[in-house]
């Protein structure tokens, strides 16, 4: 190539493979779950964006077992809390040897599952590779946690991240997952791809929805660098919603509808200085509308709850909202921040086994990484994070899910803002995984390479 195709091509910025072919597959592995295994082991360091019941787990355990044998090393697998049992299940189920460690590894082990919160007890060194399951938790741990596991991730040279909300709404995340791996940092992401402007919000060029906002200004993507974009997160992720997003079928792997009942409740009494309830507007009214109401959201979602024997989950978000439900809905049992890890995992393996009938938790601690597919009931107090509320929704409403899921969403008359903005968000994120799926499907298009059967004949004139 010369000319001006070599130099657009010099500032083409495509992540390059660091992989091996694939050693071993299972072969219970479903044709589309096979291709994102062969297709993550070639890469080395990937990310794999794959919606919930779609079996991110047997992918990355089989990836982990790859790069074991490859390397005859280990591979530490850093998964939410109380979802290592389930990680534990499938590695027995698709004949891959996995343990569960909190404080150390032991010579003897190969692929070690521990939580995110015990990273401290593991060496790097120790690794020859490591997975990051349900990464996009990785924001809600505080600046010290988070740095502390992506600096464990950079000294690692084969690394996965899986998770199903890449970045709901927010495109800096995707710089922070292409950092974790090697590829642009999110500050050089930023130079090459986006424009910084004023403003509340700022929109995308073409297709792709809100600007990501953070402290040091409000950035929307060039509308030149749209496809450039697109094109380089393709380089170092898969994305996909369905099989059929990389060409597979579907069968097997639809949905069962999905009910969004809407609840609206009201004070037993307006805020100080008014007549009659308004929306709140700021966080700060929104707050104390919140607490104004705990007990009229709570008796109402203990009444649906209560009106059924069936499993259900009641979702909170302040810790005087989880006790109230705790003690008013039949069967239920709780799991807030200040307990044990011990009881948080036995909650929650007792739960999915059905010695639990209700499960009360906040989304922050159990809205990631749980199966659980036997529930098809849940009660949501709305906030303004929409990863939160499709975590929460998708624990349920998931691939294997064989009844038709019903979310009860309890809300007042002063939080209409706070369910526009989760609209708002769930919009764009629809909007950029739309574009992501897109895009990768242009890739795949013009990266096959074509069979020949017969032998290619050149015209005399030539």
């Amino acid at each position: 190539m010369t000319g001006y195709g070599a130099f657009l091509d010099a500032k083409t910025h495509v992540g390059a493979d660091h992989g091996f072919d694939p050693i071993w597959q299972p072969q219970s592995l479903f044709p589309f779950q096979r291709a994102l295994v062969e297709w993550s082991c070639r890469k080395g360091r990937a990310a794999i964006f794959a919606d919930c019941g779609l079996g991110k787990t047997p992918i990355q355990l089989t990836w982990a077992e790859n790069v074991a044998r490859y390397t005859g090393g280990r591979v530490l697998v850093l998964a939410p809390l109380a979802v290592a049992f389930q990680t534990i299940n499938e590695g027995r189920k698709f004949g891959i040897d996995t343990v569960h460690r909190r404080e150390g590894i032991e010579a003897t082990d190969r692929i070690v599952v521990t939580n995110y919160e015990r990273l401290q007890h593991f060496k790097p060194e120790d690794f020859a590779g490591v997975v990051c399951d349900e990464s996009s938790i990785l924001k809600n741990f505080d600046g010290e946690t988070r740095k502390q596991i992506t600096d464990f991730m950079r000294k690692r040279p084969y690394r996965l991240l899986c998770t199903a909300t890449a970045a709901p709404n927010d495109y800096i995340e995707l710089g922070t997952s292409s950092e974790a791996l090697g590829d642009l940092g999110s500050t050089d992401m930023l130079q090459r791809f986006f424009k910084s402007v004023s403003g509340t919000y700022a929109r995308c060029g073409g297709r792709s929805g809100y600007g990501a906002a953070r402290s040091t200004g409000h950035f929307y993507l060039r509308p030149h660098a749209e496809r450039d974009f697109w094109r380089w997160v393709c380089s170092w992720a898969r994305a996909m919603r369905k099989p059929s997003d990389l060409g597979f079928e579907d069968d097997g792997f639809r949905l069962p509808p999905l009910s969004v009942r809407q609840h609206v409740v009201k004070a037993s009494a307006p805020r100080d200085g008014y007549l009659f309830d308004l929306p709140a507007v700021g966080l700060a009214e929104q707050r104390s509308d919140l607490r104004r109401t705990i007990a009229e959201r709570c008796d109402m979602a203990a009444d649906l709850i209560n009106a059924h024997d069936r499993p259900a989950v009641a979702w909170c978000n302040l810790n005087e909202e989880g006790n109230r439900l705790a003690k008013s809905i039949r069967g239920a049992v709780e799991v807030s921040g200040q307990d044990t890890e011990e009881h948080k995992e036995s909650t929650f393996l007792g739960f999915v086994r059905g010695d639990i009938r209700v499960l009360v938790t906040k989304p922050t601690i159990g809205g990631f990484g749980l199966n659980l597919q036997h529930c098809a009931h849940q009660t949501y107090f709305p906030s303004h994070s929409y990863e939160q509320y499709y975590q929460s929704v998708r624990r349920c409403w998931r691939f294997g899910q064989k009844s038709p899921v019903v979310v009860d969403m309890i809300t007042t008359e002063g939080q209409a803002d706070v369910l526009s903005n989760l609209q708002r968000k769930a919009d764009a994120a629809a909007s950029m995984f739309e574009n992501l799926v897109a895009m990768m499907r242009d890739e795949l298009r013009i990266r096959r390479v074509p069979t020949n059967t017969l032998p290619e004949e050149i015209p005399a004139w030539l």
